[in-house]
């Protein structure tokens, strides 16, 4: 069985070779995401689709040059946030990932490795009947995300649901590692926030 790390290189390679079946693996991973993390930078979803779309030019044309040094994903979001960025200094806004620093209310909520203390009520009683019966909790999720600032956003698409590691997402957004820490929980206090209101 390839390890991770062997079926990215591959991935990589048949990418540099112009296969489609990679591109579309790709692009179906990532493209949402990207999309949201831009939108917090540019603050217009049809910019941000724009700056996706010159994202994805990027990586066909650069992908040859692609020297794994970070994850493939990492190279991916690299690229979409200088863009962005870009975009957005273009258009006369600045855009900041930092956020305030880390309070009592933070480290009440979740334990030294960032998990909650206490499980919010809703997904302490999933059941595989209440799983049927609540099929749109993840599109309540993905809304309760898009509401983030855009410094929470990125961390918690980039750090929780694409699984980088803490020390990519602070070189990607500039940002420090307990500030990582802090934009984290507090992204997931507000999705936690917004769930315990379906109750």
């Amino acid at each position: 069985m390839p390890t991770a790390g062997a079926t990215e290189a591959d991935l990589v390679r048949r990418l540099a070779l112009g296969e489609r079946s990679a591109f579309e693996q790709i692009y179906t991973q990532h493209n949402a995401s990207l999309i949201r993390v831009a939108t917090g930078i540019v603050h217009s979803r049809a910019t941000a689709e724009e700056v996706t779309q010159e994202t994805w030019l990027a990586v066909l044309r650069s992908i040859s040059g692609f020297e794994g040094r970070s994850s493939l994903a990492s190279w991916i979001f690299s690229i979409l946030i200088n863009k962005s960025r870009s975009r957005a200094k273009r258009e006369g806004r600045i855009v900041s990932f930092e956020g305030p620093g880390e309070d009592d209310t933070l480290a009440a909520a979740f334990d030294g490795r960032g998990r909650w203390r206490d499980m919010p009520e809703l997904w302490e009683t999933l059941t595989p009947e209440r799983i049927l019966q609540g099929r749109r909790v993840m599109e309540h999720v993905d809304t309760a995300i898009e509401a983030l600032p855009s410094g929470q956003r990125a961390v918690i698409i980039l750090r929780a649901q694409h699984g980088l590691a803490a020390q990519e997402v602070c070189g990607l957004l500039g940002i420090t590692e307990s500030n990582m820490r802090v934009l984290l929980h507090r992204a997931r206090l507000g999705v936690r926030a917004a769930l315990d209101g379906l109750m």
